[in-house]
């Protein structure tokens, strides 16, 4: 049930993709807007705007590589377009190509220095390469230009999760939740690490508190049968 914090990024991403009414609800939908998009954008080919549209119902569509052209001409002609930047950066970090999302974040960053989502897409991206050091100072520096944003916060504890930083990670995803309380995510990872951590008690309050809001029992049995295991 919980999801990594590269998955919650993911759906953070999907949420604020530019120029697209997200009314969508599945994959039929989605077909539909990206076909009408293109048609447009037959008639249209030097409109800067379809072709950014375009390329989001691509995105949405998980057509990465579609995406990318699209981007690729946007950038072509305007090299510091920030979504485009943005947008094919995480593009090419979903098709595997980490040296070139890393330029495309780190030109955002010259564009629009401390931008949130190029800062934290760039920090991932440094995790998932490995890169473990540029990662860790990336996702501090997040944190610090952006002290009430309860993303950042998960963030740098997912990183901490998954570099076995329990106490570290306990820590932030407190204070992700101080600033979101009610985000499930946020409870789910927590309670896994409060439960790795030894403080079944607390891994409880959190299981507990997410049936409060609507999570239906039999699916956290897994969380409530770790916790039998002291």
């Amino acid at each position: 049930m919980n999801r990594t914090i590269y998955q919650l990024i993911g759906a953070i991403a999907f949420s604020i993709l530019p120029h697209v009414t997200l009314h969508a609800q599945n994959a039929e939908a989605l077909r539909d807007s990206l076909k009408q998009a293109t048609e447009a954008l037959a008639y249209r080919p030097d409109s800067v705007d379809l072709r950014l549209k375009k390329a989001a119902w691509n995105m949405l569509l998980e057509q990465w590589d579609y995406a990318k052209s699209e981007y690729d001409i946007i950038l072509k002609y305007y090299p510091d377009n920030v979504a485009g930047l943005y947008y094919r950066g995480y593009a090419n970090q979903k098709l595997g190509r980490y040296n070139f999302a890393r330029l495309d974040y780190e030109n955002l960053l010259k564009v629009v220095p401390g931008h949130f989502s190029g800062l934290l897409g760039l920090a991932l991206l440094n995790q998932q390469d490995k890169h473990y050091t540029d990662a860790m100072n990336q996702i501090n520096t997040l944190v610090t230009l952006y002290p009430d944003s309860a993303v950042a916060y998960a963030a740098r504890a997912g990183i901490e999760q998954e570099r076995g930083m329990m106490d570290l990670a306990e820590y932030d995803y407190t204070e992700a939740l101080n600033h979101h309380p009610n985000q499930q995510d946020y409870l789910l990872n927590r309670a896994d690490v409060r439960i790795k951590l030894g403080q079944f008690e607390k891994a409880k309050e959190d299981v507990e508190r997410l049936v409060q809001l609507g999570v239906p029992r039999p699916g956290l049995l897994e969380w409530y049968r770790r916790q039998t295991k002291k």
